[in-house]
């Protein structure tokens, strides 16, 4: 139930978004009362679409800073606003453009192919972006003898690598809330709940991904659930994902693969934060051209090979 003063909240907000003529991109990871202001609801890869396709000139993201960025230097002509620029990424952060360049130095053929929890700085020296939802798509069509470096979810990496049997690179960094699973974890779950189907994100260790009935991006955990007979599951992945999925299927039942599998920088954003935002029309993205363009480059690659 929504407390009075969020209820009020949530309709100034959507009373100035329509005023000032502002569309909303969230992230599925986002609080409820967040998802449900939101013109439009992804995972990575769809949100950045969406930017492109935003009917407005002006794009709040509701998301960590680098899924802002990606609008940004997808929308070089849209403004683009963060309510929460300290929202961030750990495993995103983990890397250096010198550690990038290094590798290219030594491999000059090389393929630097990185997931979109990067900066805009890592992404302007990697030839193509990907998602956990295209990943292995784009790993597919990347020549079989290509020096790859798969950067920097070493999970999503070695997952993705191992189903494809394909050799790649990888970096020693992961998602801090993804890869603490364990696989004792959905053990014992499955102890309690044997018919449940698990379903588990790639960012998430091998040995947890090897007890998976699914494995996808947060996008493919909703819709395997949408369209599965099942009626339990094991959900291996950020909190957030269980409100639209509980949305959509009422009568299933969804139990968290460890009820610490919440994401404090997509939590750090907050209906007020929305609010001022759009009240200030602040915090605004911007990404110098000298990084937008390669780094749009890599991003419009990863939409073309998926498109």
């Amino acid at each position: 139930m929504i407390a009075t003063n969020d209820r009020s909240l949530t309709e100034k907000i959507l009373k100035l978004k329509e005023e000032k003529s502002i569309y909303i991109i969230a992230h599925y990871y986002q609080q409820e009362d967040i998802q449900d202001i939101a013109d439009f609801i992804g995972d990575s890869y769809a949100m950045a679409v969406a930017a492109q396709k935003s009917p407005q000139d002006t794009i709040l993201v509701a998301g960590v800073d680098f899924m802002a960025e990606s609008a940004a230097i997808l929308c070089p002509d849209k403004t683009v606003l963060t309510p929460e620029p300290k929202a961030t990424c750990p495993m995103a952060n983990s890397i250096s453009v010198d550690e990038v360049l290094k590798f290219k130095e030594k491999y000059p053929n090389s393929i630097v192919m990185s997931y979109v929890n990067t900066p805009a700085e890592i992404k302007a020296v990697s030839d193509i972006c990907c998602t956990s939802s295209n990943a292995a798509t784009i790993l597919k069509k990347l020549p079989d003898d290509a020096h790859i470096f798969f950067i920097p979810d070493q999970n999503l990496a070695l997952n993705t690598a191992s189903n494809l049997s394909r050799n790649v690179n990888i970096y020693d960094s992961d998602c801090p809330v993804h890869a603490a699973l364990k696989k004792t974890d959905i053990e014992k779950l499955k102890e309690k709940y044997p018919d449940a189907k698990v379903l588990v994100h790639p960012e998430c260790i091998p040995d947890v991904v090897k007890m998976a009935d699914y494995v996808g991006s947060t996008s493919g955990i909703i819709n395997y659930v949408n369209n599965c007979d099942q009626d339990t599951f094991i959900i291996a992945t950020e909190s957030g994902v269980t409100y639209p999925i509980r949305q959509a299927n009422p009568d299933k039942k969804l139990i968290m693969a460890s009820e610490n599998m919440i994401c404090p920088d997509m939590k750090s954003i907050t209906l007020q934060k929305i609010y001022d935002s759009l009240k200030n029309r602040e915090t605004v993205i911007k990404v110098p051209e000298n990084i937008r363009l390669p780094a749009a480059q890599a991003l419009e690659k990863m939409i073309a090979y998926t498109s």
